[in-house]
């Protein structure tokens, strides 16, 4: 069947492989390397700057702390609050307990406008259920609106960070995705068009222009939802969400129940952390307050989608909910050693980096090998944890879920790794069972000439498979117990 916007050569996210097997490809694509290290670098160093300008910016982010944790203890009360104003003020509210639910709805408000196409607003939300595909086999084309989602969907592909989905391309590759393919969805790129970002960027603003004139329906997320107002908040950077958010007739917004804040006064310190935390300015260039119907002003009928899909699961884990204070700044991304060498694709989720470790999982569960594998897709540096504007502490969530990895492995059936891994506590948990071990592998290691050596070369299957990412020591000349008999008696060593 022919298609209706351009599909993904990559699968689905939970189609694709596990980390340790996706990070080599990442690793392997030196263009890519190179895109991400230049885009990152650049900017983590402005977040220093305008961060820095701020003299209380620790005490804003404990700020932030605050009310995102009040939102979350609260959350059912400011949900109830402000799907009674949002009413009140002329929007129709669903609830969607799961993505087949909320893409139900959507697909279905649709088709009640008879629309055969839609805009949308860059939203992570609505890549987290796969909504595009889901309009695209309801019959419906979906066409993204933000620059870097156009790239992005244009290039048959998928986005890989949280701000910037095609950040992994550079200015060359864009050029040649914009000749290529937009005069097979509307209008063409230009014949002289070259990969000047002023230049490409008209490109993209005339091949978006005829969808925005003609469409009925757009779709957006959403960063904020004040509940004492019901306002609905959205920021961007370019201004093409300005016209999703005023031309169609109906607007239909899908947010994360954890998108609350309890009043303006909170949002106040939003505003002022996120911009900072994301690209590094002191203001966001855009930011939408959308209230209610306006008779005459905008879309004349709205629709707010509150999303589930295992937020509340993480909300009753009291370690793993901090996840959910998350504003989706990307400033762990941009800090991350791992993401800026193995890009965002590596995680099998619409939510790359150390955010995406934490929070995946979580939303999903640890059925897949896909998701068992996040946790661990992490070096424990705590750079993330230094530039959170809402102090989530990633790296201590990080070790918890690998420790429910491990419970969730190891539940049903033994695994070698846990057996192995037995054996070593009952080894440890004895002075007599140590010492034996620590005497045994001496005499193994002289044995193989290993004593002396830095390192354990490379060993047969199965100890193959846990030392092919990991250096474990040699056997040394002499164990500390030996060395602390012969100081006692005066020896010398």
């Amino acid at each position: 069947m022919t298609r209706l916007t351009p599909a993904p050569d990559l699968p689905a996210f939970l189609g694709m492989p596990p980390f340790p097997e996706a990070a080599p490809a990442g690793l392997a694509n030196a263009t890519q390397r190179a895109n991400l290290t230049h885009a990152t670098r650049t900017i983590r160093t402005k977040r220093a700057v305008r961060a820095s300008e701020v003299s209380n910016w620790d005490d804003l982010r404990t700020a932030g702390m605050q009310i995102r944790n009040r939102a979350l203890r609260n959350l059912d009360q400011y949900l109830v609050q402000a799907e009674q104003a949002m009413t009140e003020a002329g929007v129709t509210v669903h609830w969607a307990r799961d993505a087949d639910e909320a893409n139900r709805i959507v697909v279905d408000l649709v088709r009640a406008k008879q629309a055969d196409e839609v805009i949308k607003i860059k939203s992570m939300v609505t890549q987290e259920i796969d909504l595009n595909e889901a309009l695209e086999a309801a019959g419906v084309a979906a066409w993204e609106t933000d620059l870097a989602e156009l790239i992005v969907q244009l290039g048959h592909d998928r986005p890989s960070h949280i701000l910037v989905p095609a950040i992994h391309r550079n200015r060359t590759e864009v050029r040649d995705i914009f000749r290529a393919e937009m005069g097979q969805w509307g209008r063409p790129a230009p014949d002289d068009l070259t990969d000047d970002p002023a230049v490409l960027a008209e490109a993209a603003r005339l091949h978006l222009r005829e969808k925005f004139l003609r469409a009925k329906v757009a779709i957006s997320g959403g960063n904020f939802i004040v509940a004492e107002t019901g306002t609905l908040v959205i920021v961007e950077s370019e201004g093409n969400g300005r016209m999703c958010l005023t031309l169609p007739e109906t607007l239909i917004s899908v947010v994360g129940i954890e998108k609350i804040v309890p009043t303006f006064a909170d949002l106040e310190v939003m505003l002022r952390l996120l911009p900072r935390s994301s690209t590094g300015e002191r203001m966001n260039p855009y930011t939408s307050f959308i209230t209610g119907v306006t008779s005459g002003d905008g879309p004349q009928e709205r629709h707010v989608v509150l999303l589930d899909n295992g937020r509340t699961n993480v909300l009753a884990d009291e370690v793993g909910r901090a996840a959910l204070r998350c504003i989706r700044c990307s400033a762990c991304l941009n800090v991350c050693p791992v993401y800026e060498r193995v890009g965002g694709h590596a995680y099998g989720s619409v939510y790359p980096g150390p955010i995406g470790a934490i929070l995946t999982p979580q939303l999903r569960g640890l059925d897949s090998p896909v998701d068992r594998a996040l946790p661990f897709a992490s070096s424990l540096c705590g750079a993330c944890n230094d530039v959170c504007p809402v102090r989530i502490p990633i790296s201590d969530i990080l070790v918890h879920l690998r420790g429910k990895v491990v419970e969730h492995k190891t539940a049903t059936h033994p695994t070698p790794e846990s057996i192995a891994f037995a054996a070593v506590a009952s080894t440890m948990a004895s002075s007599r069972r140590l010492g034996l071990v620590q005497r045994g592998s001496e005499l193994v290691g002289r044995a193989l000439g290993l004593v002396g050596r830095r390192r354990l070369p490379r060993l047969p299957w199965p100890a193959s498979l846990w030392l092919r990412d990991r250096d474990l020591a040699a056997p040394a000349k002499q164990t500390f117990r030996d060395w602390w008999r012969q100081r006692e008696r005066g020896e010398r060593p």
